[in-house]
């Protein structure tokens, strides 16, 4: 007969063999069967209430003990080339054990952040591991509500298109409180079953709290917002610099324009009429910009915080930098009235307002004043305040009359000329949304982006003459999938979009002309810029499709952009200018890094747009109920999109609270059409919704349809069990095909 074990005996098998340690296994080992197995699950459990024990999913092991095979997460290598990790699950007290990777001569090579399954041994000090296998770089991240259980908790997403809630074991909630805004990460695989495990790495406290809405998107969408040590540390030990070895431009008028609340200055134009004689009615035009170049020097710090950035952020609320403030709004920010390092491009045009020539300089200027786009247009159309008085004649005037120019060779050129203004969110001391609108779009505006253009062209024109390695700023021609959709959106309004030639930007401007004053105007600007391709970075150059140009690089924002950077760098190389230029490493990682700063692009577009969905819907939280006007703006098979007036807010209107008839989706017309009744419903018509839901917590706005072109919604015919009706796909296809041809006859 087989002795029931004590404690000790079952700590002694489970520390003799780590991978048995099931109550099956502990069965198996003792010789335990029938009946006696109610007593070693009871004896299991004294052992766990003990704390002698830690159940993990159905097997036992003993406290503060690391099971035989575990996911862990790479922390890197320490001065002697050891490479160390540390576990992603650990529900101990005592604090986590170090792990040492021990790694054969076959296996790929790991680095800090790699998650890799290990199998574990325990070693003097701690354990050994060796690799199964990789599992990723980079783990899920998630941003959402903590909602606290007897057994851990729950994290409730406030992605709008993350539907499942994620588990939170009890030992990994990061002491977070219900209803806490956290951020969490992946530990466990997201089954089919059952919910994907995480463990909680940040709390970020109410998430009703006044601007906690752009703290959701920078977390949710990973974007680094703390500056290391080193990186601070390299920019509060940078200097200003001096005349020695730079042109001297500090006599010269240039001046800053940008918003109203802009903290950094990155930018000074001037225009002067030309005097040569073969030139007549010509300017010289200087674009400088701030030399960032000179303080974030290639394999520094600062170069792969910025690299890894990518760009700078905005919010309504805040700006995450890609450089530190000590640079950012100060050193490299050419405020008026103090010497600033710059690259300058002088450029010669004619009355027309095509350039002649131009060549760049390293020097140092001063600006003669910082104003704001308001600021110049007031001074122009006769209020100038005490700043743009005295420029108004030797500043201003000839800024304008050189912008006239310019446009006359934008017209010839014919770039893209889409009407869509940017939406502004203005918010309160205490963070509430206190207005939404459109941003104003001013001459002064315009004027800051010809210049803008005009330098950027001249910068890769150089570069690519001198064959200097450089990222081109590149948009391809659109793809003609989407091109057959704008070209069906065009015929559903009237419009004509030709067919069957090389398409130019002059074939989409004149779609525009023909839209502008009408109601299909937005519709028809949304819908174009909806069939372009996304711009991006690449050392090669295939063209800028929406402007119109040849040869385009970014070279005029480098505080904020950081292909801007590398194309200062490029001319500084191809200058002669310093040691600081382009660098061999830049050069070997250019595709990497076009890649990689087009990645942080996108991302920060993504936060951003997230960011201003959750204001909206917050701004609209009390409207509830209200019976809203707008346009039909997207089309899929789970509803459509209304585009509110006023607002500009994208509100959802699902399919089953349209009518009560089946309706059938058309992707390629973008069209849904009623079984029944044959009712179409097209993008760009005009609709009344009713706002039935706003979650503030993921922007979501969802409304049910009141009216379509000024005529009610009936209520069709239901069938059996209250569900409507389904007429054939096929015949509700034919007649959409049919639709479409007399559509495209009639055009």
């Amino acid at each position: 007969m087989t002795t029931f074990p004590t404690t000790d005996d079952v700590l002694r098998w489970i520390s003799e063999n780590p991978t048995q340690t099931t109550k099956r296994d502990i069965a198996r080992a003792f010789n335990i069967k029938g009946a006696a197995r109610i007593d070693l699950k009871r004896l299991l459990h004294q052992m766990e209430d003990a704390g002698h024990l830690r159940k993990r999913e159905r097997s036992f092991r003993e406290p503060g003990v690391m099971p035989p095979v575990s996911v862990v997460q790479v922390t890197g290598a320490d001065k002697d080339g050891d490479l160390w990790a540390r576990p992603l699950e650990w529900d101990s007290d005592a604090p986590e054990p170090r792990i040492l990777m021990v790694q054969r001569g076959s296996e790929p090579a790991l680095g800090a952040g790699d998650r890799v399954l290990a199998r574990l041994q325990q070693v003097d000090g701690g354990y050994e591991g060796r690799l199964i296998r990789r599992i990723g770089v980079n783990p899920d991240r998630i941003v959402g509500i903590f909602r606290a259980m007897s057994d851990g908790g729950r994290i409730m997403p406030i992605d709008k298109g993350q539907a499942n809630s994620w588990l939170i074991p009890a030992g990994a909630t990061g002491d977070a409180r219900d209803g806490e805004l956290v951020e969490a990460e992946q530990t466990g695989p997201k089954g089919r079953m059952g919910l994907p495990k995480a463990r909680i790495i940040a709390r970020l406290g109410d998430p009703s709290a006044p601007r906690a809405v752009s703290l959701i998107a920078i977390h949710q969408h990973g974007i680094p917002d703390h500056f290391p040590d080193a990186v601070v540390a390299e920019a509060d030990a940078a200097k200003p610099v001096t005349v020695r070895g730079r042109t001297d431009l500090r006599d010269l008028p240039l001046i800053t324009i940008d918003p109203a609340d802009a903290r950094d200055r990155d930018d000074a134009v001037l225009a002067q009429v030309d005097d040569s004689p073969d030139n007549l009615g010509g300017f010289v035009l200087w674009v400088a910009i701030a030399d960032v170049a000179h303080y974030v020097r290639p394999g520094s710090a600062l170069d792969h915080e910025a690299r890894k950035r990518g760009n700078s952020t905005y919010f309504p609320d805040r700006v995450v930098p890609m450089l530190p403030d000590t640079l950012s709004g100060d050193l490299c920010s050419l405020h008026a009235g103090v010497p600033r390092a710059c690259l300058a491009v002088r450029m010669r045009i004619d009355r027309d307002g095509t350039k002649i020539d131009h060549d760049f300089h390293r020097g140092l200027m001063r600006s003669a004043a910082s104003l704001s786009y308001e600021q110049v247009q007031s001074a122009i159309d006769g209020s100038p305040d005490d700043a743009t008085g005295p420029l108004l004649d030797p500043v201003l005037r000839p800024l304008y009359a050189a912008y006239a120019a310019l446009t006359r060779a934008r017209a010839a050129r014919a770039p893209l000329d889409l009407d869509l203004p940017e939406r502004r969110i203005a918010l309160g001391d205490d963070g509430k949304v206190l207005s939404v609108g459109f941003k104003p779009r001013l001459d002064a505006h315009r004027l800051i982006e010809e210049f803008m253009v005009l330098a950027n062209v001249a910068a890769a024109e150089t570069l690519a003459a001198r064959k200097v390695p450089l990222l081109y700023r590149v948009h391809e021609e659109p793809d003609p999938a989407k091109l057959d959709s704008l070209r069906d959106v065009a015929q559903a309004s009237g419009l004509v979009l030709a067919k069957g030639q090389v398409l130019k930007t002059a074939h989409l401007n004149r779609l525009l002309q023909q839209a502008a004053g009408t109601d299909h105007a937005e519709l028809i600007n949304m819908s174009t810029l909806r069939a372009m391709q996304q711009a991006y970075y690449s050392p090669g150059n295939f063209g800028h499709f929406g402007l119109a140009l040849r040869q385009y690089a970014h070279f005029t924002s480098p505080i904020r952009r950081y292909a801007d950077l590398i194309v200062h760098r490029a001319l500084i190389a191809a200058h002669g200018w310093g040691k600081d230029g382009l660098s061999s490493d830049d050069i070997a990682m250019l595709d990497e890094t076009a890649q990689a700063i087009s990645d942080t692009e996108r991302r920060s577009m993504a936060a951003e747009r997230d960011t201003n969905d959750r204001y909206l819907a917050a701004w609209m939280a009390d409207r509830v109920g209200t019976e809203m006007e707008g346009r039909i703006s997207g089309i899929a098979r789970f509803g459509l999109f209304v585009k509110l007036d006023g607002s500009g807010a994208d509100v959802l209107v699902p399919i089953r609270s349209i009518g009560a008839e089946y309706y059938h989706h058309d992707a390629q017309a973008q069209t849904l059409m009623g079984a029944d009744s044959g009712r179409m419903i097209r993008l760009g018509q005009r609709a009344t919704v009713r706002l039935a839901e706003v979650t503030p917590d993921t922007g979501g706005l969802t409304a049910e349809l009141i009216a379509l072109d000024d005529a009610a919604m009936g209520q069709g015919p239901r069938g059996r069990g209250g569900k409507p009706p389904r007429r054939k796909m096929g015949q509700a296809r034919a007649k959409s095909v049919k639709d479409r041809k007399v559509s495209r006859r009639r055009t």
